[in-house]
């Protein structure tokens, strides 16, 4: 492996940027997490609801880091501004969540999914097909071929940011198609329409019965809530949109290698994050229109998507969402794995991560980042720990963010006179806006959903004393 020190080529324009914005947000979620958030809520006013309060959420996020990304347009992102609005410690521990839950877990359970859906065409790829065991642990088909997708997605990333840049491009455009296509037929081709039978719970929430262990009663009956319990409902629900919407700031990541980045970092990202809302919401309303909400809320295994495209097409819906499925799994994990690296190749020429991550191969990647972040999330494939994982996700993620976006209150004050190309839109009622509703839903979490929130805090935390280690260990070779 030939390396060398010498930086990014910009080669992504706009359009590249924009599919990597949509592609990497675009995974499995917005064909499963309906179900959760229906239980949780109830209603098909509050499900929609649900959708905007999210989508505005990342909207507001995106558009404030356009400010960022104009300031500080390299490779690294959200761990550069961090590192810039703050001090190294806050980037680094951004840094060591995002390698150690926050992307790589995110890489498995996208690659799992995309397994699982395989296997609706492929029976041999499923998950009940165990291949063998080790050390305890039972390895099925379908966590081999998660496996299998990510070194091969991994391997085409080395060989230059030419090849992923063109599977971005043919598979987000083609979703996108097949989403839009999707949501138009659930309207067109329906033979009957649960729209206004749903609409007559309009904002009347309610949750689906709960056990003693507090999980939800399969088919259980649905009872009405309001006051604190409605505003932890909505927290707990929005767990499913948040992670569905998130990854839309892996475009930050590779920005030595966009052309003009000061412009095409903060524009595609507006336009990416804009076209997935419109289509989130756009499903949901299909899937009010296709299903009742009590079939929304119970579909089997969570796949709303799989139970309204029967609906829509009769027994070819499986092959049709599960070849769907396929097409945007296989995209969102493209975008992931192309942008991550980047992150780890940052970290390592501050002298913070794996020194062999700090170098680029012959083709301008940092392929050791690369195949480094590829075993991490095939060993979390293997654990089937990536589920625990994700769980915690939105917590930390929304936390980050928050963060960040805070950090450009306090670069305007610390640091008036850097050059501004692009300033945040709506500053500073909408940055604010969304720092108090971001903490707003951390803290919620914390009270309703305690079991998504402190494993979440342990990890970061654990990253305080790592990061000492590494600056220790970065003074004791530059004394050699």
């Amino acid at each position: 492996m030939s390396e060398t020190n010498q930086g990014f080529k910009p080669s992504l324009g706009l359009l590249d940027a924009t599919m990597i914005v949509a592609g990497s947000m675009i995974g499995s979620g917005i064909f499963i997490v309906s179900a959760d958030i229906t239980r949780n809520v109830g209603s098909a006013g509050w499900l929609i609801a649900v959708w905007l309060i999210t989508g505005f959420m990342t909207l507001t996020a995106a558009l404030s880091y356009g400010e960022l990304s104009s300031m500080f347009p390299k490779a690294g992102g959200q761990y550069v501004y961090l590192k810039e609005a703050f001090n190294p410690l806050a980037g680094f521990l951004y840094g060591w969540s995002f390698f150690a839950v926050i992307q790589t877990a995110t890489i498995a359970a996208v690659g799992v999914a995309f397994s699982k859906f395989t296997a609706y065409l492929i029976p041999g790829f499923s998950e009940n097909n165990i291949l063998f065991s080790v050390a305890g642990l039972k390895i099925s088909a379908a966590q081999i071929v998660s496996i299998v997708l990510i070194i091969v997605l991994t391997f085409v990333n080395t060989r230059g940011i030419e090849g992923g840049k063109l599977i971005q491009r043919f598979f987000t455009s083609t979703k996108l198609i097949a989403l839009f296509g999707l949501i138009i037929l659930g309207f067109v081709l329906v033979k009957h329409s649960f729209w206004s039978e749903n609409w007559q719970t309009g904002f009347n929430a309610m949750q689906q019965e709960k056990d003693a262990a507090g999980g939800f009663v399969k088919n259980g009956a649905f009872h009405s809530i309001g006051g604190a319990a409605l505003v932890g409902a909505i927290a707990a629900a929005m767990v499913g949109s948040v992670f569905s919407s998130d990854a839309w700031n892996n475009v930050t990541f590779i920005a030595g290698e966009i052309k003009n980045p000061k412009r095409n970092i903060g524009l595609s990202l507006f336009l990416g994050t804009l076209i997935v809302t419109v289509i989130y919401v756009s499903a949901n309303l299909m899937y009010i229109n296709v299903l009742p909400l009590n079939e929304i809320a119970n579909a089997e295994n969570n796949r709303v998507a799989l139970t309204a495209a029967h609906g829509i097409f009769g027994e070819y819906g499986t092959i049709v969402i599960a070849v769907l499925i396929m097409i945007s799994t296989f995209g969102c994990n493209n975008g992931l794995i192309l942008s991550g690296a980047r992150v780890y190749n940052t970290m390592a020429r501050d002298g913070l991560f794996f020194k062999k991550a700090a170098n680029l191969n012959k083709n301008n990647v940092p392929e050791f980042a690369l195949w480094i972040q590829c075993i991490v999330a095939s060993l979390l494939c293997l654990s089937g720990k990536y589920g625990d994982l994700l769980d915690m996700i939105s917590f930390v993620v929304v936390l980050f963010y928050a963060l960040t976006i805070f950090g450009i209150f306090r670069l305007r004050k610390l640091r008036p006179d850097i050059d501004r190309p692009y300033k945040a839109f709506g500053y500073p009622l909408l940055p604010a806006l969304y720092i108090l509703m971001g903490l707003a839903f951390c803290i919620l979490l914390i009270i309703y959903k305690p079991l998504y929130t402190w494993p979440g805090l342990i990890i970061v935390l654990i990253g305080i004393p790592v990061y000492y280690f590494a600056v220790a260990n970065k003074k004791s070779a530059g004394n050699k």
